[in-house]
């Protein structure tokens, strides 16, 4: 019980500490698994010294699938195809911001952050892509950001001088959440040697509002493809997982998350 109480007692701490990430406010719990687990996640995604060894490890990956790649010949132009948000833009703040008012993603308060154009990079990205550039590869940027946040996700690319920031290059939603058509209308130019991302939908419409089995059978069927062609970023955060734990609606209110959640949980026999 004591050490249960230590802990407990150097959460806030954590938080309240001074620093260019932290907020300078003690966290409130929600009492939820939903929101109290984004504050974990975060936490997780600002400060374990892992999770910016596993962002390296891919793009260092990717470093090496490109390499192979130039040696191969191609009667395309060669292109990457990557994600955004939580692939090289790090959106952890807004979540550590919703999750200590007790809300989980709202449109606004994200349309307001993403405005803005200052979410911070993940380890390895810049590098990466100026890298792929500077060897003659195009990179687009295929999101899932609304056509009313270019400008702000536009500012943000060009902060930090990722290359290729202009309107060709970073394709919006469209009207479906798939991403599948718009990689295929760039594979129609292109040779596209790698896609990269932080879900799985990233890659392929096999996993477009999947069931977590379903998603788990597609990954073995593609095993393959990742670390070879599909270069997977983490994300504990939110995503396709998440969503197929909600079983992919949206209508659900925060009890009904916190017992879906709870329900999907595996617990040590007793």
């Amino acid at each position: 019980m004591k050490k249960h109480l230590s802990l407990l007692l150097f959460v806030p701490v954590l938080f309240a500490c001074k620093g260019p990430q932290q907020t300078g406010k003690s966290p409130e719990s929600s009492g939820t698994l939903v929101i109290d687990g984004k504050l974990w996640s975060s936490l997780f995604q600002q400060k374990a010294a892992e999770y910016q060894a596993l962002c390296l490890q891919a793009f260092n990956i990717a470093r090496l699938r490109v390499d192979q790649a130039l040696q191969r010949s191609s009667a395309k132009p060669r292109a990457i195809i990557t994600d955004i948000d939580e692939t090289f833009l790090n959106n952890s703040p807004f979540a550590v911001s919703q999750a200590l008012k007790g809300k989980d993603y709202e449109a606004g308060p994200w349309n307001e952050w993403t405005s803005k154009g200052i979410a911070d990079t993940l380890s390895g990205g810049l590098s990466f892509f100026n890298y792929a550039a500077s060897q003659g590869i195009e990179v687009f940027y295929v999101t899932n950001r609304d056509e009313t946040e270019r400008a702000g996700t536009m500012a943000n690319l060009k902060r930090f001088n990722f290359p290729f920031s202009d309107d060709r290059h970073l394709i919006m939603r469209m009207a479906e959440s798939s991403k599948e058509t718009r990689r295929q209308k760039i594979a129609e130019g292109y040779n596209i040697i790698l896609l990269i991302g932080d879900n799985l939908a990233d890659f392929s419409s096999l996993f477009d509002k999947k069931s977590t089995s379903e998603r788990s059978d597609n990954v073995k069927q593609l095993a393959a493809e990742f670390g070879s062609r599909f270069i997977i970023l983490p994300n504990t955060n939110y995503g396709g997982w998440e969503d197929a734990i909600y079983l992919n609606r949206r209508d659900w209110t925060p009890a009904q998350k916190d017992s879906l959640v709870r329900r999907s949980l595996i617990e040590a026999a007793k």
